[in-house]
């Protein structure tokens, strides 16, 4: 795995157009400029990792957009030793790019092929989440709850009632609810059973669906 001194430019120039897209969490902006995005690729779009775009990866599914990941990320206000869990493992980059944010990230995805992959390359960049684990992310991961955030990374028809279950009192949650087209929401739990949200626009993701381990 090597990264040369042209993809770490291209990664700068990624952050300048993030930062001109709104995103100002200098966290958000380091980790970025410092994970390397083409590690989490198919060789055939390394050229274009930073790109700010979302590409295919394997098993029909796709590696977010940076801005997408950043956005999510920056709404959470993720700060050192939040306990967070991650609804989609998928390539494993937003995992990467919440572990070098210093947040202790619990990781679940229902692909057997996506886990194992994800698994391996971040072990090839010495990042370890607390958990990674091949299971179905409508149920979460109630054996380690509660969290004080948690980011989904697939559109939801609506917001799984296991998750809310699963924050703790003024925990976080940033969702995608939809089936072709989703809207963000940012939820917070508020107390027991009372939680606000708020909608942060229109996004596109892959549907979140249920595993049948």
């Amino acid at each position: 795995m090597y990264d040369s001194i042209k993809q770490k430019g291209k990664r700068k120039r990624l952050v300048e157009k993030l930062v001109s897209k709104g995103i100002k969490d200098k966290g958000v902006l380091e980790a970025i400029i410092n994970i390397p995005r083409h590690f989490f690729m198919d060789k055939d779009f390394q050229d274009y990792a930073y790109d700010d775009k979302a590409f295919p990866i394997t098993n029909n599914q796709t590696i977010s957009q940076p801005y997408t990941v950043a956005f999510q990320t920056q709404s959470l206000n993720i700060i050192p030793n939040d306990k967070v869990l991650e609804i989609g493992t998928g390539s494993g980059y937003q995992t990467s790019i919440l572990i070098y944010m210093k947040s202790k990230v619990y990781t679940v995805e229902r692909i057997f092929d996506l886990h194992r992959k994800a698994k391996k390359t971040l072990s090839k960049l010495n990042m370890y989440p607390e958990e990674i684990k091949w299971s179905d992310g409508y149920l979460g991961l109630n054996e380690n709850a509660p969290f004080d955030k948690i980011l989904v990374t697939a559109g939801c028809p609506d917001i799984p009632s296991e998750l809310l279950k699963q924050l703790s009192i003024n925990g976080k949650m940033i969702i995608p609810v939809g089936l072709k087209e989703q809207e963000m929401f940012l939820v917070k739990k508020e107390g027991d059973n009372n939680y606000s949200k708020k909608n942060l626009g229109k996004f596109n993701f892959v549907p979140m669906l249920k595993n049948k381990i």
